[in-house]
């Protein structure tokens, strides 16, 4: 990209994707890094996104977009600054995962798709985020929370409300979660695995 072109993303974040590009032999290996982080920056993958990416990367606007709608951690619509999304593939519903999911509408009273009044959470049914080994789980931005029961449903909410007051948090998560409140056991993903370090492919 021109560098005296003016950029949707910050300085920083631009800087990063400079770096990214120059890191691969074939710069459209860079294009789902981009996406994450640019969504991270930006909460969703918007028109603006797909076309400075896809500058970046050398490719059309079109490719961006089949590449994006591939993955549903990529989205193209806003969410909540905690976005909850909860398992219900095969291992995860077998143990359980619809009882969880309705759990959370509960708490949260949105239905699925739907993003709270505050603009604090959203919730998502997705097919399967790679844990099946600890169903059922679920995943708030790039933290894993598994082995779940209903019961534990509150403590999760209760934890990211707490963060969301923490001064000079950022919008992603940390970790931390809701494991004091008896959360259940959970571990930090991170666009690392879209750049292959991930445990979870």
């Amino acid at each position: 990209m021109n560098s005296e072109s003016m950029s949707l993303f910050s300085p920083h974040l631009a800087a990063r994707f400079d770096a990214l590009a120059a890191r691969y032999p074939v710069r459209r290996s860079a294009l789902v890094p981009m996406l994450l982080y640019a969504q991270d920056e930006i909460g969703y993958i918007s028109d603006a996104v797909v076309s400075e990416v896809a500058e970046r990367v050398g490719v059309t606007e079109l490719e961006v977009r089949n590449v994006a709608t591939y993955y549903s951690m990529l989205r193209f619509r806003p969410v909540g600054r905690f976005h909850v999304q909860v398992c219900t593939n095969i291992s995860c519903m077998l143990r359980g995962a619809r009882e969880i999911y309705e759990r959370f509408q509960k708490e949260l009273g949105v239905a699925g798709g739907g993003v709270t009044a505050d603009g604090l959470f959203s919730l998502e049914e997705v097919e399967c985020i790679g844990a099946c080994s600890w169903a059922p789980a679920i995943e708030v931005n790039y933290d894993f929370h598994d082995e779940l029961t209903p019961e534990l449903v509150a403590g999760i909410l209760a934890g990211y409300r707490e963060q969301a007051w923490v001064p000079g948090d950022g919008s992603s998560s940390t970790g931390r979660q809701a494991q004091a409140e008896g959360g259940g056991s959970s571990s930090q993903g991170s666009k690392a695995q879209a750049e292959g370090k991930g445990r979870n492919a």
